[in-house]
């Protein structure tokens, strides 16, 4: 007897993100977002752009190495971080993004790395297109915003927050949180008139896991693709590389970054997070050329 696998919903919609009402193709072709931290404390590279000149100087300098997407963020989520005022983080990120957005080339997107309301609508204003919430969207007020605007979503899982999410981080079962949590969310999404197709699944690499949480999640991509919509990916130089390369220098954490972005383009991930877009593309671009002639 013949059968076959059906999909949630149909390859089309789950390789394609609606930004703007501009529809991209994910199929074939992946995204790169590059990181422009626009704090004094993030764990790979604080302190380096809190100036405006600098950090659009780097998105440029990003841009330029291949990121389709940048990623502004004013607010350290790595784990400890102290929360930060909105009025501080608006001051941080602001500048740049209205330096880099009447900078960039006509195709490269903006994202704000946010999970304040506030943040997030005057970074619109500013000429962001995608809000980047760690929080999954989960504010009321985040939903309401991007419902009352046409941008792109990135809808991550975390457990607890950063201040206390890698006390001790535990699940049942890792992969089916994470699922069931994403599930939650997008009915949360659509009920307030934010369609699917704007949002990307991410789903929290070492944001509430342990080594073996991150591992397992690294290996379900294939099973997370049934969740119907792409999946951002974000591993670029963090802590469980180390305790895998058995080397504790953020310097040493890059070449495993990059072996890891061919890996998960492999496994279907279809936009990578990453500190350095130029190598990591390229190991994207050849898994494509591999996957798909």
């Amino acid at each position: 007897m013949a059968h076959h696998t059906a999909s949630i919903n149909p390859p089309s919609v789950a390789n394609t993100w609606l930004i703007g009402g501009r529809s991209y193709d994910l199929s074939k072709a992946g995204m790169i977002m590059g990181i422009v931290n626009v704090t004094p404390d993030s764990f790979s590279d604080g302190g380096n752009f809190q100036n405006a000149d600098a950090a659009a100087e780097h998105a440029l300098h990003l841009e330029s190495e291949g990121a389709a997407i940048i990623d502004f963020g004013g607010e350290s989520t790595r784990p400890g971080a102290a929360t930060v005022s909105i009025e501080a983080e608006l001051m941080r990120v602001l500048p740049p993004i209205e330096r880099f957005a009447a900078l960039r080339a006509e195709k490269t997107l903006i994202s704000v790395d946010t999970s304040k309301p506030e943040v997030a609508s005057a970074a619109l204003a500013s000429g962001a297109d995608i809000i980047n919430d760690v929080t999954g969207f989960s504010d009321p007020s985040m939903r309401a915003i991007a419902a009352g605007s046409t941008c792109g979503l990135v809808l991550m899982h975390m457990l607890g927050n950063p201040r206390n999410m890698q006390a001790k981080p535990q699940y049942d079962s890792v992969l089916e949180e994470v699922m069931s949590y994403w599930k939650q969310q997008l009915d949360l999404c659509e009920n307030d008139g934010i369609a699917a197709e704007r949002i990307v699944l991410d789903p929290g690499i070492g944001f509430g896991k342990s080594l073996a949480h991150n591992l397992e999640l690294l290996q379900s991509l294939p099973e997370m693709q049934r969740c119907g919509r792409p999946l951002l990916m974000g591993v670029s130089r963090k802590s469980f590389i180390a305790s895998l390369v058995d080397k504790e220098d953020i310097s040493h954490r890059e070449w495993p970054t990059v072996a890891l972005s061919a890996y998960l383009r492999q496994q279907g991930a279809a936009i990578l997070r990453v500190h350095d877009p130029g190598t990591n593309l390229q190991a994207m671009r050849m898994s494509e050329a591999i996957l798909f002639g």
